[in-house]
């Protein structure tokens, strides 16, 4: 069968519902140096912005619990609408600041919107993608991660010298392209494959709308589910650490300017997007696990290098460079693609917030303290995150070979596919 064409309405629809990774990154990125650039005009010390930081991606997590939930239970569209609009409200929240209060409240509505945001609109990316392109599309929604990432560097380079005003100008960035996405997914119509799945379940009798979530833990779906959450939770810690302290320790350990540290970052982060659009020629073929490994040997070579030279304005730009290799091909790319692959419509957006949830509450618990760590024993602190990162990525590599893997996504359409969710109806 060959494989059909895409459409410029499938790049449109796939990129406007993309626009979740490159906010959410956007949104980490942003804190990650506004924070280091409010310390003197509010007052913060290493321990608020820890707080703050933790924060953050404890609101994540959160809102990945509850909107892949929420997704799957009413819908794609009406989720990833409502929570453009809490991302928008909370970024101009944290824009206009005046004091660490409002910090924490719009930190709490950009996390939990953009964690809710992330596992229905990637579910809808691949559920409306045409056979054989879902990974190419859902690939996609990582070069726009890095497009997230590179703009509020850009943007940081520019007002890293102003204080203050510089991190108000990162927040207003995040708010205005939330108010953007809003009115142009407002034209997106809800997934026809959840529309179709919801259709079978109510068929059967049920008056739910979504599969009960014990399907997620029982069966063939528990073990690719406990499975993504270690891989994504190790590996994320590092992640994590790198982008919301990647500032921190570049001012504050290894001497230097958050310009700098924004150049540096920027440079790399572009090498990242090369890469994030090479996995998306590669993604749907035979050799993923291949590229899998090798982008794994960087992240631990990302790692090694700081924990052995120490922490350097050279390491840390050495370490960066690995760092957006193995960030391209061995790590949120990758999840996004296995857990398309692992579960059926109505349980999908569940699982992925789950698995993220999962993963930002261990990342958030590990940002409290990283500040304090990263100032007193850096060397120390990347010799653990060498440990960590390991032992997720082994946990990933044991994922992709349990996942059935194919030259393209299993779509909801295949023999397979619908037989196992036949079964899972008829249980329920």
């Amino acid at each position: 069968m060959t494989t059909p064409a895409l459409t410029a309405r499938d790049w449109t629809r796939s990129t406007v519902a993309g626009m979740a990774s490159y906010l959410d990154a956007a949104a980490i990125v942003s804190t990650g140096t506004a924070l280091v650039l409010f310390q003197d005009d509010l007052g913060l010390d290493t321990l608020q912005i820890g707080v703050l930081s933790s924060l953050l991606t404890l609101s994540i997590a959160a809102g990945a619990l509850t909107g892949g939930r929420l997704g799957d239970r009413f819908g794609r569209r009406i989720v990833f609408s409502l929570t453009m609009v809490l991302l928008a409200l909370g970024a101009g929240l944290l824009a206009a600041a005046a004091g660490p209060i409002m910090l924490y409240i719009g930190v709490v509505l950009i996390g939990y919107a953009s964690g809710a945001d992330l596992p229905v609109s990637l579910a809808l990316i691949a559920e409306e993608a045409p056979p054989g392109q879902a990974g190419k599309l859902v690939g996609l929604s990582q070069v726009l991660w890095f497009g997230g990432i590179i703009a509020t560097q850009l943007l940081s380079i520019v007002v890293g010298d102003l204080g203050s005003i510089g991190g108000r100008v990162l927040y207003a960035h995040v708010a205005v392209v939330a108010v953007v996405v809003l009115l142009l997914r407002l034209r997106v119509p809800e997934s026809s494959k959840w529309v179709a799945s919801r259709e079978k379940l109510t068929q059967t009798g049920s008056h739910h709308t979504a599969l009960s979530l014990r399907e997620l833990v029982a069966g063939p779906y528990l073990l690719p589910l406990l499975g993504l959450i270690t891989f994504y939770a190790l590996v994320n810690i590092v992640a994590n650490t790198k982008g919301q302290f990647g500032t921190f320790l570049y001012v504050n350990v290894a001497g230097s300017t958050v310009a700098v540290a924004s150049t540096i970052s920027v440079i790399t982060q572009c090498l990242g997007v090369l890469l994030a659009v090479w996995f998306m020629r590669i993604v749907d073929g035979r050799n993923r696990l291949r590229w899998y490994l090798f982008g794994a040997t960087c992240y631990v070579l990302a790692m090694a290098i700081v924990a052995v030279v120490g922490v350097t304005v050279w390491s840390l730009a050495i370490s960066a460079i690995f760092s957006a290799i193995g960030g391209a091909l061995a790590f949120e790319a990758m999840l996004k693609i296995w857990t398309q692959e692992a579960f059926p419509t109505l349980l999908r957006a569940t699982a992925q917030g789950s698995i993220v949830g999962a993963a930002r509450v261990v990342a958030a618990i590990a940002a409290v303290a990283t500040p304090t760590l990263m100032t007193n024993a850096p060397r120390a602190t990347f010799a653990v995150l060498l440990g960590v990162v390991s032992a997720g990525l082994i946990a990933g590599l044991f994922v992709g070979r349990g996942v059935q893997r194919h030259n393209h996504l299993r779509d909801d359409d295949t023999n397979a596919q619908v037989e196992a969710e036949r079964n899972i109806e008829e249980r329920t």
